[in-house]
């Protein structure tokens, strides 16, 4: 019968020999990080970025902005005009909107105004990296968001300068205008970047499988 170390070492002393013992290594399963684990934790914030995007875009466009208008007369502001405004339309704007209105708007711009380009533009380029392994079309498609998030913060200094301003400057009117109106436009485009990415990545599944 075989010995046990402890009466190997009782018989033979300190020379008694012990094999050696060789445990295998352990693997915790919940806390290896595997590629796949990586792409579905990209994924969870993805979708988490997605939904706060949309929910700020409502909360500033479809809510906040709505609700500015019952201080002007109904007149809305220059952040919900897609196709732009003149001079005319800001001077009624500033005519109708006091200091405390103004306030409002200011504020608007600094809080939801600043969240919502940047959680959007943050979401849409994890979307499209996560989408999109090519690095030349991963680049191209950035760019929209990237532009949306600069276009965006410019205007709403932009816009905030304008209405505050003590005299109405055509020049800045006609910059407030042209960055509204591309901001939109970056918007629309990097939604559509998005949508690309998504229908880029379903198309190579099946092809990775086939």
């Amino acid at each position: 019968m075989a010995k046990t170390p402890a009466q190997r070492i009782k018989k033979h002393g300190a020379n008694a020999t012990v094999p050696a013992h060789h445990l295998p290594q352990v693997i915790n399963p919940s806390t290896t990080r595997t590629p796949a684990k990586a792409q579905s934790n990209s994924m969870f914030i993805v979708i988490a970025g997605v939904v706060a995007s949309l929910f700020l875009f409502w909360y500033l466009h479809l809510l906040t902005m709505v609700q500015l208008t019952q201080l002007t007369g109904g007149l809305a502001m220059p952040d919900s005009l897609i196709g732009g405004f003149d001079p005319a339309y800001v001077g009624q704007l500033r005519d109708v909107m006091d200091g405390d209105a103004l306030g409002q708007l200011n504020y608007v711009h600094k809080t939801a105004g600043t969240l919502f380009p940047l959680i959007f533009g943050f979401s849409w380029l994890l979307l499209i990296g996560t989408n999109v392994s090519r690095k030349a079309l991963r680049w191209a498609l950035w760019v929209p968001p990237l532009l949306f998030v600069v276009v965006r913060l410019w205007a709403n200094v932009t816009i905030d300068s304008m209405m505050s301003a003590e005299t109405l400057d055509a020049g800045q009117v006609t910059l407030a205008a042209a960055l509204t109106v591309t901001g939109w436009v970056l918007l629309i485009v990097s939604l559509l970047a998005g949508v690309a990415a998504v229908f880029l990545r379903k198309r190579k599944a099946p092809a990775a499988t086939a």
